[in-house]
């Protein structure tokens, strides 16, 4: 059966990075870097992101996390923001900033509100899709598309909290860094009785990252 799987970044004083002003080096704004360092030093993300195939990375938990989120995926679902949209919207060949290879060799639904655009196939079986419909429709179509695998939600902030607000999420997995950023969005505001649906558990990395999954109890 087909899951509904999400994973954040939040710092201990549990923020997200808000109002960045993307560059194409930083792309999440100024913050984004220190909350994602443990993940970014994996093996796994250097392996997946970058390309890197001499092994370089550390190997220890957040390494184990950072495979699983990878793992058994046949769709994605994501805000315009993390795709770019809206970063050089007068360039009719802009294609977002995950390069000529984007790393989710799946097809991709893109939310906006914007004027409808075609599709966009990348290399190494990613194809862009854009849509201006309910979350409800377009997971109903992502989850057609996995044929059988799961579907990740994606970023930014605004998509995962209209996804966890519809209760439509079955895995989650926050990714705490051990840091307080003191500033951004507040990612769990009115989500009170998330740990009510589903099984909370914690593992404590090398780095010191916090790794909480939350794991629905009862299938949909």
């Amino acid at each position: 059966m087909t899951r509904v799987r999400m994973a954040l970044f939040t710092s201990l004083d549990g923020y997200t990075p808000a109002d960045p002003t993307p560059t194409p080096e930083n792309p999440m704004g100024e913050d984004w870097g220190r909350l994602t360092a443990a993940y970014a030093a994996t093996r796994t993300f250097r392996a997946k992101i970058f390309g890197d195939t001499s092994g370089a990375g550390t190997t220890g938990v957040d390494d184990r996390y950072a495979a699983a989120f990878f793992d058994g995926i046949g769709a994605e679902i994501m805000g315009a923001g993390m795709f770019g949209l809206h970063t050089f919207p007068d360039d009719p060949d802009w294609k977002g900033w995950w390069g000529d290879t984007p790393p989710f060799g799946t097809p991709v639904y893109v939310l906006t509100h914007s004027a409808p655009r075609p599709s966009i196939p990348m290399d190494g079986g990613t194809t862009f899709h854009f849509r201006d419909a309910a979350i409800e429709d377009v997971l109903a179509e992502a989850t057609e598309a996995a044929g059988g695998l799961d579907v990740r939600i994606g970023g930014g902030y605004r998509t995962a909290r209209e996804f966890l607000r519809a209760g439509l999420v079955d895995d989650l997995h926050l990714m705490v860094a051990p840091i307080f950023l003191g500033r951004g969005n507040r990612l769990w505001d009115d989500l009170r009785g998330f740990d009510l649906t589903h099984t909370v558990t914690t593992e404590v990395a090398e780095s010191g990252e916090i790794h909480v999954t939350l794991t629905r109890r009862d299938d949909r």
